[in-house]
């Protein structure tokens, strides 16, 4: 399972990513709208933790466009609003959840769990493309069966690739998915430059095909047909 947290309280994002890395769920954040759409744009996530008050917007009209593209997914709603009328609201959005804050970061993680349970099978079953199989809920790349040695972050730029397989993706959007303090690269994309050089060989050196595009001045496609 992949969670999308999307609030723009800094304090609390650090606090909830904690807990989200001791169970070594899967995850990314984003701090506005803006970011979060764009995220949403590209997919792959199955849970969503929403704060109601967004820089940008409002949390309630994000949660309508995530069930709207998200049928299957489960949604938290995180809000400082208290009512039953606020509650009420939210959950008429298409929200499954709604926590009010300040929220108990056990309570949420016990929520998450019991999602986690929903889709344990889904998380066991490897994804395939070809010659390549990403065992999610071991973090295990093979190629041909053999396993291949991944950083946790060339894991992710895998991953990341092949959820979206056979489209452009802009090299911006790379960086934002994993680095979320992608503001801070000034324009140089040479940590992402570097990833994929590494990526790209330890693929290779195990007989992987080079499905790594460079699509010229626009950014990458990992093209498998």
């Amino acid at each position: 399972m992949k969670i999308l947290v999307i609030d723009d309280e800094q304090e609390l994002l650090n606090s909830i990513s904690n807990y989200l890395d001791k169970d070594q769920f899967l995850y990314e954040y984003a701090l506005d709208l803006k970011s979060a759409r764009l995220r949403l744009s590209v997919g792959g996530f199955n849970c969503f933790i929403v704060d109601t008050d967004l820089s940008g917007g409002s949390g309630l009209d994000l949660v309508k466009e995530i069930r709207k593209q998200n049928p299957d997914a489960f949604i938290i709603i995180i809000s400082a609003k208290h009512s039953t009328e606020d509650k009420v609201e939210g959950l008429n959005s298409g929200a499954d959840d709604y926590l009010s804050k300040p929220i108990a970061l056990p309570e949420l993680q016990a929520r998450l769990h019991a999602v986690l349970r929903h889709y344990k099978p889904s998380i066991n079953a490897p994804i395939e493309v070809n010659e390549i199989r990403v065992q999610a809920d071991t973090y295990q790349v093979f190629v041909h069966n053999l396993e291949v040695a991944l950083t946790k972050k060339e894991y992710d730029l895998l991953l990341f690739f092949i959820t979206n397989k056979n489209r452009i993706i802009s090299k911006l959007a790379i960086v934002e998915h994993l680095w979320s303090n992608y503001q801070d690269f000034n324009e140089s994309y040479d940590f992402l430059y570097a990833q994929i050089k590494n990526l790209r060989k330890k693929l290779t050196t195990a007989g992987c095909t080079d499905y790594i595009q460079n699509i010229n001045r626009i950014g990458y496609k990992f093209r498998t047909n």
